[in-house]
């Protein structure tokens, strides 16, 4: 029987969670969690490439895509992982693999630590876990705005990085000149339109950017599961990413030994430049642990 991907939403907690769906649910599940300033749209490309192995669900976490939540919302982490957690709670998901990209990592993690054994297997894709995988200069003003949270540190960021022009760089640095062509203009343009555009949509995006300092203070939390559990863990790196540098990918080998590694010449968002390749190696890990 063929399975159309899908496109739903469900209410929890007073979210209304937009999420993509494709595959048998008879299949082993694997959650899809995206990236800032993204939405499952990124993922648009790769759940086609995995959805015949795959029950594939991919949401939008509040914040981002088509996801609403009620005016009171406290935009933090900690909330993230709440709202996917009764997400996957609703959906009578209690066994998984997870592909992790940029905020996805530490929701996912944070998932992790509260009920370990949920989580079969982690392809992280830039979702980082490590001090050292922080990039620089990119991470420069974020950093000034934990230690303030001050006005001009807000305005600097919603005047440099909450930008469209600040957007398509995320999408094209790091990128070969070659592969440029391949990242389609509508990604960026919907990511910027829907999740930055206007002061309200800002306040959010500078929240859960004040906010991320919590997730660096977990790190080491998140490091124990990893020589805990023993997860399998796959890191496929855009390496020219400027946010979340190549040492971040390796360091996973200091907690997880048979942790496997791979590059590719991309950038943050790797997948618009090598789908392929990503899911031929998410495919081969997943079959490779016996998931």
């Amino acid at each position: 029987m063929e399975y159309s991907t899908t496109y739903n939403n469900i209410s929890i907690l007073g979210a209304n969670v937009s999420y993509i769906s494709a595959g048998s649910p008879d299949l082993p599940t694997l959650l899809l969690l995206h990236g800032f300033p993204s939405s499952s749209n990124q993922y648009r490309n790769l759940i086609p490439l995995l959805s015949s192995a795959y029950h594939i669900v991919a949401p939008d976490l509040p914040g981002f895509g088509l996801t609403t939540v009620p005016t009171s919302y406290v935009f933090s982490f900690a909330n993230l992982a709440v709202t996917i957690g009764a997400f996957l709670t609703a959906l009578n998901i209690t066994s998984y693999a997870v592909y992790i990209f940029d905020y996805g990592a530490p929701v996912a993690l944070r998932l992790a630590l509260t009920n370990p054994n949920s989580i079969k297997a982690i392809i992280s894709q830039n979702g980082n876990a490590y001090v050292e995988g922080l990039g620089h200069p990119f991470w420069d003003p974020v950093e000034a705005l934990w230690k303030t949270n001050s006005t001009a540190n807000r305005d600097f960021l919603r005047d440099n990085l909450l930008t469209l022009d600040g957007t398509v760089a995320q999408y094209t640095t790091g990128v070969p000149a070659s592969d440029l062509p391949l990242i389609d203009p509508a990604a960026y343009t919907y990511d910027y339109l829907v999740n930055e555009l206007g002061s309200a949509a800002q306040d959010r995006q500078l929240a859960l950017l004040y906010d991320y300092r919590t997730n660096v203070a977990m790190y080491p939390a998140f490091q124990a599961y990893f020589r805990q559990s023993q997860v399998p863990l796959l890191a496929i790196w855009g390496k020219g990413d400027p946010a979340f540098v190549p040492a971040g990918a390796e360091a996973f080998k200091r907690d997880l030994p048979n942790a496997k590694v791979e590059f590719v010449d991309a950038g943050h968002f790797a997948l618009e430049t090598k789908v392929d390749v990503i899911a031929e190696q998410t495919l081969g890990f997943l079959k490779e642990v016996g998931y």
